[in-house]
């Protein structure tokens, strides 16, 4: 089972859960409520945060008690107030009910909860992106203190940087290569021919490719520690441009 539908299967359960406990509560079968909504909620909601956290803040506010309320009516009685026992003044809402006040709260979060699944896609893309870029950083700080140590090495490592971003990139824009193990040149050429690149930023690549050669290659030239730091600032640049 992919992670996508491990997601979605919990999301449904959730769900199908909610949706039961609210007919159950609605019929007035209450008596276990506050603890099987709890239980729900503390789940849904870190599902929201993490799915759907512009809506995070709406859903709790179906629940939690706004403490910078200053009356408490129809417009804001939440959820919690009902688990508290709190109701309005009768004086002024006599009519007032609790119970149908909580439904239409949790109606609110069980359909917020059903909305998300179709943002499971974008929001599993999104967190790839966001481990990915964090890979990236991490790798240019690594060549940096690789550098103090072996001027070489840390090229080699900043060119392998630049080889497995811009294969990324060829996938991204469904550019095909035909070397199984394509070098940054033979990336570099087809990224331009499509456009997805000008020719400065192709002649930058290929700079970078003659540096990376340097330290890969051309046992018998040393890269200078300059060289080596314009390599790993090309490899920071282009992780941060060329998409």
């Amino acid at each position: 089972m992919s992670k996508r539908e491990v997601i979605c299967k919990a999301i449904a359960a959730l769900y199908k859960e909610g949706a039961e406990l609210a007919v159950a509560f609605q019929k007035n079968e209450e008596q276990q409520f506050q603890y099987d909504y709890q239980r729900w909620y503390s789940k849904s909601l870190k599902v929201i945060e993490t799915l759907a956290s512009d809506r995070y803040p709406e859903f709790r506010g179906y629940y939690e008690i706004d403490p910078k309320r200053k009356s408490l009516g129809y417009a804001t009685y939440v959820i919690q107030d009902y688990l508290k026992n709190v109701i309005p003044n009768k004086y002024d809402y006599p009519n007032f009910d609790a119970r149908s006040q909580v439904l239409k709260c949790f109606f609110n979060q069980i359909t917020i909860l059903h909305s998300i699944e179709e943002r499971v896609d974008s929001v599993l893309g999104d967190m790839a992106g966001e481990l990915y870029a964090e890979f990236q950083d991490d790798e240019v700080a690594v060549a940096r203190q690789l550098a103090k140590i072996s001027a070489r090495a840390a090229g080699a490592l900043a060119g392998v940087l630049i080889e497995g971003h811009l294969q990324k990139v060829a996938q991204a824009h469904s550019i095909k290569i035909a070397k199984k193990n394509p070098t940054i040149a033979d990336l570099n050429d087809p990224l331009k021919t499509a456009s997805v690149i000008d020719v400065p930023v192709w002649r930058k690549i290929s700079y970078l490719a003659d540096l990376r050669n340097l330290c890969s290659h051309k046992k018998d030239l040393e890269p200078t520690k300059d060289q080596v730091e314009e390599l790993i600032q090309g490899a920071e640049w282009l992780t941060k441009n060329v998409f």
